[in-house]
């Protein structure tokens, strides 16, 4: 049966292949990826026509649905398996978070890696605390960056429920990382949470040397708030 799901998506999708549009869509991800062509709106279509047609995997059958378009080669499979995992996240329990690091740390780009960290990591986290730090440990130590950058940005959406000392020690323990990602993943993080506690990031920022990019991102929401009168 996993077999015929699959052969479904190849064929739903080979039909709406356009050589034309994957030009601009693989240059836009700087050439890392092939793409078939098929831009969100279209594929929201086809989901929506593979959902009607064929269903959605059996989370028996997630796993090795995932994989799959995961080890094929144009970039709309990837995007595609994600849908297929926000579909099932109410079902998703620790035992997925070896599919979640493979996804991670397996064709590495910010377009796969932040909806994995933010919707299937941080909701499965918060679902299951007790497992948060033994996850979090060694990606925090990893050498691999998106990793790191997962865990930097897991809490995005928590608001008032970010564990606030957890945010502030992994943003801190990155903060001399020379990568542009994880650079810029601790500037949205902290940005996000200024909207929920301006005060304790201003706090933060100011005590904490943060390069110039963490910085500016951090602080970007809170510039273009109207001063209190």
């Amino acid at each position: 049966m996993v077999n015929a799901y699959l052969d479904a998506i190849q064929q739903l999708y080979r039909q709406h292949t356009s050589p034309e549009q994957a030009v601009p869509m693989k240059r836009y991800m700087r050439d890392q990826f092939e793409f078939l062509g098929i831009k969100r709106p279209q594929a929201q279509v086809l989901f929506k026509q593979l959902k009607v047609e064929q269903g959605l995997p059996g989370v028996d059958q997630l796993n090795v649905v995932v994989r799959t378009l995961w080890n094929w080669p144009e970039r709309e499979y990837q995007y595609l398996a994600l849908t297929l995992l926000d579909k099932s996240q109410k079902h998703l329990t620790p035992d997925f978070l070896p599919l979640l690091e493979f996804l991670i740390t397996t064709k590495s780009w910010w377009d796969t890696v932040d909806s994995i960290a933010s919707h299937n990591v941080g909701k499965l986290l918060r679902k299951y605390p007790k497992i948060r730090d033994r996850t979090l440990t060694p990606w925090r130590q990893s050498d691999n960056i998106w990793l790191r950058r997962t865990a930097i940005l897991f809490q995005l959406g928590y608001k008032t429920e970010t564990d606030v000392e957890l945010l502030f020690a992994i943003a801190t323990e990155n903060r001399k990382s020379s990568e542009f990602f994880i650079q810029k993943a601790i500037g949205w993080a902290l940005r996000e949470y200024s909207k929920t506690d301006p005060d304790a990031v201003t706090t933060f920022v100011s005590m904490v040397e943060l390069t110039s990019l963490s910085k500016r991102e951090a602080l970007k929401w809170l510039k273009k708030q109207p001063p209190d009168s």
